[in-house]
């Protein structure tokens, strides 16, 4: 009949080639290039944007330091730049959920993402680019939270703490109190040099007591000394020494003077890395000490490892949500299509907003013990990764 549309009969030929058009992942750099570019114009304005935000928020917290103190600009300058790094690991996966919602939901408004789908390109290879970008964002992420953010935050710090107080640093390593995680080793250092010569220690070692002392730690022996040295693959080496023994009544015995004293590693594990990387939060230690800690200190307490054994999963985990963000706005964008970016953009701000409560909630249990470290540390990201994952393959599968 004339003028009738083929489309409109199920046995037309035209329809049947549109119902069977593969999906396709071949090359097409125009389309990647098109893509890429469209994604990158507003994660870099939101990237600077952020940055510039933080910024804001760093000066209104501490410019007051410095300009207190009379501080040189160059100063206040060189602080600010180093707490830069520490934001923009957190700035990072919102500025990537975000262009990449605004990028497809700007595509859905102009039915870009029909027409790609209509050609045999599933949802998945039309953002195959953003991908790539946000796998690349994923990596400079954890190169910041390995390396990059922990030199900078102590050094920011040490330098604002130096603004009020010129001896800080120095201050810093003296009188430093050190307790072994298993609980029998006290240290008190005088002058303490994480790389050189330790300055008037007195290091008092316990044991299981016995009897009516089981189930107590029970001093062993006082050792003072006027310098102490970590030798790597011998152990402590002490100068000057007064050896007090003590009996299991706390009973001291016979002093000893000593000239030399050593003691291998297998009786004091620690070493003043351990020692000075101890002292500090365990949230500004890399992933790789922490992991060392848990490995060298068996008798840890149950506590304290909890507490490193929830860090260290959550560090492991944390770097990967810059990804993850993909696999969100991907589909929601391609639902939202009709009602347009912002509908898309809120839906995108409160699943993550969703996701850093849970994050704060089980890292917070899995460091009281209540749940597994692992658990605490990995299964905010682990769901995140699971809904993005199912959610995508029912929207573009």
């Amino acid at each position: 009949m004339a003028g009738k549309n083929p489309l409109n009969n199920r046995n037309s030929p035209s329809l049947k080639y549109l119902s069977n058009t593969p999906r396709t992942f071949s090359q097409m750099p125009i389309l990647d290039f098109y893509v890429l570019r469209e994604f990158l114009v507003p994660f870099t304005a939101l990237l600077f944007a952020f940055c510039l935000l933080f910024l804001v928020g760093d000066m209104f917290n501490d410019l007051n330091e410095f300009l207190d103190h009379k501080s040189p600009v160059s100063l206040a300058a060189r602080y600010f730049i180093l707490k830069m790094p520490g934001n923009i690991r957190f700035i990072l996966p919102i500025t990537v959920l975000l262009s990449c919602m605004y990028t497809l939901a700007n595509f859905g408004r102009h039915r870009e993402i029909t027409a790609m789908r209509a050609s045999g390109i599933s949802l998945f290879r039309s953002a195959f680019p953003i991908y790539m970008v946000a796998f690349a964002v994923t990596l400079v992420n954890f190169w910041f939270n390995e390396k990059v953010v922990p030199d900078c935050e102590r050094e920011s710090t040490i330098l604002i703490e130096t603004v009020q107080n010129p001896d800080y640093e120095k201050w810093m390593h003296s009188m430093l109190q050190y307790r072994s995680s298993d609980k029998k080793r006290d240290w008190l250092f005088q002058e303490f040099d994480a790389e050189g010569v330790q300055k008037n220690i007195i290091l008092k070692i316990y044991v299981d007591g016995t009897g009516e002392s089981e189930g107590r730690q029970v001093l062993s022996q006082d050792i003072r000394a006027e310098e102490a040295r970590f030798i790597e693959g011998k152990g402590w080496e002490f100068k000057g020494v007064l050896r007090t023994p003590y009996s299991q009544f706390y009973l001291p015995g016979q002093p000893e003077e000593l000239e030399k004293l050593t003691i291998s590693r297998d009786e004091i594990p620690e070493t003043p890395d351990n020692i000075i990387n101890s002292i500090k939060p365990p949230e500004e230690l890399p992933t790789w000490i922490i992991y060392d800690i848990l490995q060298s200190s068996k008798n840890m307490a149950p506590t304290l490892r909890n507490i490193y054994t929830t860090i260290f999963y959550y560090r492991l985990a944390f770097p990967w949500v810059c990804f993850l963000c993909v696999f969100l706005a991907l589909p929601l964008a391609a639902k939202n299509e009709r009602s347009g970016i912002f509908t898309a953009i809120t839906a995108a701000v409160g699943i993550i907003v969703l996701y850093q409560i849970m994050t704060e909630v089980f890292m917070l249990l899995g460091k009281q013990g209540i749940l597994p470290p692992i658990v605490g540390g990995l299964a905010p990201t682990v769901a995140f990764a699971l809904y993005g994952w199912f959610f995508l393959i029912r929207k573009a599968g």
